[in-house]
């Protein structure tokens, strides 16, 4: 097995790989995302008793994945510039609540697009340097069970923060008297205290890493030097995620199919569901697959990973074929999804710590942030409008066509070395 290039390795070799930053870490990204993924849950429902359109959610949400994308290839180049990577993961983590606040705060568009805007960037700010933090404190050795750990608490925050969102929406029904708006502003001010306990948690519970900072480092001449291996590995990866569809996606074809059998919102509920499912799924097998990557190879466990994401695509596609309408087929298609996600979010950062130098991890894994939210966002709009204005087969067809070229390149990058 070829050796990687320049690996980030940890100024010290810790003997645990369960140490205070994984869980610290751990606990602050189940915090973090049980503060926005319950404003994700319900803020269809809050633009529309607003009286805004669909085109209105599909605009915020796009332009907040774009400011994140671009953010993440920012942040990590500053914090490798200043070797101040807490400090600007703790403002990240501050930022969330912060946009609760203004969204719950909307009585219109602009300040609801404001306030997602605001939690992404913390988002796209936080991401690739927490994700730094974590895989400079533990071994190479043990990085795949320490990111799935990570990975693993991260998506309870996005497995909980739905449902408890969705059970107090229907609790807050009573409270809303003539203003239909005011269940939602409940639940969306409710979701600013796990954001500001996450705030707390980066703060008390990671210890901040010994970072030397690089003055001389210049943002596109890091960009340059970063390893002729890696830059193979982004392409695959971008390939990869302009196939790699948001699975809002996956709920709405799940609705769509399931409509003639249970009715709409019958259908719509069981789709919710379906999405918990995929979650829990994540949860589930996050830690055993960065377990089997520690002792089989990160990069090759990866392109087992994308070979189920090309998998969950083409399992749609023959859904629409064949206009399946049963739940338990449906379960098989999330459960395969949740199955590559787990591998997905697990690995990919795993993988450039190998192939980059310790004082250019944070602008790698920025990079990689970079050009997997752009793809992802180009994938998520090509595949609606294709659904759109040619077919589901036509939008979803695509997708497994280009996830399928993504993992080919992919096992390109694994054989060449």
């Amino acid at each position: 097995m070829a050796q990687p290039e320049n690996p980030a390795t940890p100024s010290t070799e810790p003997d645990r790989w369960l140490n205070r930053t994984v869980v610290g870490a751990g606990i602050t990204s189940a915090l973090g995302d049980f503060c926005y993924e319950t404003t994700t849950v319900i803020l269809p429902g809050f633009l529309a008793v607003l009286g805004l359109p669909a085109a209105v959610l599909g605009t915020i949400e796009g332009i907040a994945d774009a400011v994140a994308s671009f953010t993440r290839m920012v942040a990590g180049h500053i914090a490798d510039k200043l070797g101040h990577r807490k400090l600007l993961v703790l403002v990240g983590y501050a930022l969330t609540p912060v946009g609760q606040a203004l969204i719950a705060l909307a009585a219109g568009w602009p300040l609801i697009l404001l306030g997602r805007m605001v939690s992404w960037f913390g988002k796209g700010l936080r991401g690739p340097l927490r994700d730094a933090i974590v895989l400079q404190a533990v071994h190479p050795h043990t990085r795949g069970r320490a990111f799935g750990f990570h990975r693993a608490t991260d998506t309870i925050g996005a497995v909980l923060g739905p449902l408890l969102g969705v059970a107090l929406l229907g609790w807050a029904q009573g409270l809303n008297g003539a203003d239909l708006s005011l269940p939602f502003r409940f639940v969306l001010w409710l979701s600013v205290i796990p954001g500001v306990l996450a705030v707390l948690a980066i703060f008390l519970l990671v210890p901040d890493p010994e970072q030397s900072p690089t003055p001389a480092l210049k943002f596109f001449h890091s960009l340059r030097t970063l390893p002729a291996r890696f830059k193979r590995y982004l392409v695959a990866v971008g390939l990869f995620g302009c196939g790699d569809f948001s699975h809002s996606l996956l709920i709405l074809a799940a609705t769509h199919l399931l409509t003639d059998s249970l009715g709409v919102v019958r259908a719509a509920q069981v789709a919710g569901l379906l999405y918990v499912l995929r979650n829990i799924v994540q949860v589930a097998a996050s830690f055993p697959v960065g377990l089997l990557a520690d002792r089989c190879g990160h990069l090759k466990t990866l392109v087992a990973g994308y070979v189920l994401g090309t998998l969950t695509a083409v399992l749609v596609v023959l859904a629409f074929v064949f206009q399946v309408h049963t739940v338990p087929m449906f379960a098989g298609i999330f459960l395969v999804a949740g199955l590559y996600m787990a591998v997905q979010e697990a690995l990919e950062s795993t993988v450039t710590a190998e192939m980059v130098a310790a004082d250019t991890l944070a602008t790698g894994i920025g990079a990689l942030g970079t050009v997997n939210g752009t793809a992802r966002f180009v994938s998520s709009t090509a595949v609606g409008l294709l659904w759109t204005g040619v077919s589901p087969l036509a939008g979803f067809g695509g997708a497994a066509a280009l996830m399928a070229a993504g993992t080919a390149a992919l096992l390109a990058v694994d054989k060449r070395g």
